[in-house]
């Protein structure tokens, strides 16, 4: 839980749990990210994760070949129910031996227009890598064909633009649904690597505050693979991240009010337009 290097700046250990670099924190995550799925949703944005790989256990078709909502079927959140249930036997395996398991999560937001983020400091994928990055145990972030672009050629990856009735299209997605740090309009789809969590209920070698070695054997309830319980908070980061770029991009000078529902309750949520960005924002129960 990133003891060494909170306690060599800070000179504090919780030993209530590893205090910030505990997923507990992803709690309030988690709530404003509902928020913003809820106000996205007027909006005709839907933002969708779920889990594409644990261990050597992974998907291989696209997104597109999957029903994304079906991966709350299981416990694992994968919408392919034969590899859901390979991961979910691979996690208690690994639970047995008291080890503990990484794995990948993948998010589709659809429905973004085109033109949401800056073209330098202010990119739409800087935003996403930084709230992803951000995360509790995130090793990795990749959007688009990612990584695997770097082993193609140019003639392979540009996504061709062609005439649909009156508007331009793509034929491929391979940029992810943003180029230039920009939306363009097609989905945004990108994969955030978790490593296996650093608690292990097997004895490793460590040291002590004092310098002295020692051996480590950690007890309680620990998560074998965080992976599933972060599904959740990779759509809440998503959602609150394309909430501040959709609110940010304004074309005319007005405000903007927001109508969310949460059950039997009304939320609205005003956002004060100035000099074409929202600035301000108030909160009101009806």
């Amino acid at each position: 839980h990133a003891d060494f290097t909170y306690w060599q700046k800070y000179g504090v250990r919780d030993h209530r749990g590893g205090g910030r670099s505990s997923a507990r924190e992803t709690a309030v995550r988690v709530c404003a990210g509902a928020m913003a799925k809820l106000a996205l949703k007027q909006l005709g944005i839907v933002v969708q994760a779920y889990t594409s790989q644990v261990g050597g256990i992974r998907l291989e078709k696209g997104y597109e070949s999957y029903d994304i909502p079906s991966a709350e079927t299981n416990v694992v959140r994968c919408p392919d129910a034969d590899k859901a249930k390979a991961m979910e036997e691979l996690i208690l395996d690994v639970k047995r031996q008291g080890d503990t398991v990484g794995g990948v999560v993948t998010c589709v937001v659809k429905g973004v227009p085109v033109g949401l983020g800056e073209p330098l400091y202010g990119k739409l994928t800087s935003s996403l890598a930084h709230a992803m990055l951000s995360i509790n145990a995130v090793k990795g972030f990749e959007y688009g064909n990612g990584f695997e672009a770097a082993s193609g050629r140019g003639s392979e990856q540009n996504d061709i633009f062609y005439c649909k009735g009156d508007s331009v299209a793509t034929r491929t997605n391979n940029s992810g649904g943003i180029q230039g740090g920009i939306s363009n309009g097609n989905d945004i789809y990108f994969r955030v690597a978790f490593k296996p969590v650093a608690t292990l209920l097997m004895e490793q070698d460590t040291v002590t505050n004092a310098g002295e070695e020692t051996t480590l054997l950690a007890h309680g309830r620990h998560d074998p693979c965080v992976v599933p319980r972060a599904v959740p908070v990779v759509e809440a980061m998503a959602a609150s991240t394309v909430f501040t770029a959709q609110k940010s991009f304004v074309n005319k000078d007005i405000d903007a009010t927001y109508i969310i529902k949460y059950g039997t309750e009304k939320l609205k949520v005003l956002y004060v337009n100035k000099q074409g960005r929202y600035t301000q924002v108030y909160l009101s129960r009806m």
